[in-house]
């Protein structure tokens, strides 16, 4: 599905003000803090909201949509689309959650999520 950009605006917009309102409360609850301990709580935050922002980004890319046909690396017969599956992704930012096509070929037993 596309998302239009008013829509990811919104998204990321409700996921700043939860870590703005946590970076508040946590301020509320601790008391004369130290410049690393402010740092140390700011770029927790700051990671999450980079990860979700990227999340946000790639879920609308092409590259989550059903690849046509790909061929099994192993035995090159057309692997068969089982649909779009959750897949842990570690980059830059962190892990990232995100979706992707799923293909699985039935003669050698393997799956495969194509970047595109």
């Amino acid at each position: 599905m596309k998302y239009t950009r008013d829509q990811m605006k919104a998204e990321l917009l409700a996921e700043a003000e939860v870590l703005i309102n946590e970076l508040l409360d946590w301020h509320e609850a601790t008391p004369a803090p130290t410049l690393t301990q402010i740092e140390d709580a700011i770029l927790r935050l700051r990671k999450r909201l980079s990860q979700r922002m990227a999340e946000v980004v790639l879920r609308d890319q092409k590259a989550t949509q059903p690849a046509p046909g790909p061929l099994c690396p192993t035995c090159q017969k057309e692997m068969r689309y089982k649909g779009m599956k959750e897949v842990m992704v570690e980059s830059r930012l962190g892990t990232l959650r995100i979706e992707r096509g799923y293909y699985y070929c039935g003669r050698c037993r393997s799956g495969l999520f194509p970047p595109r």
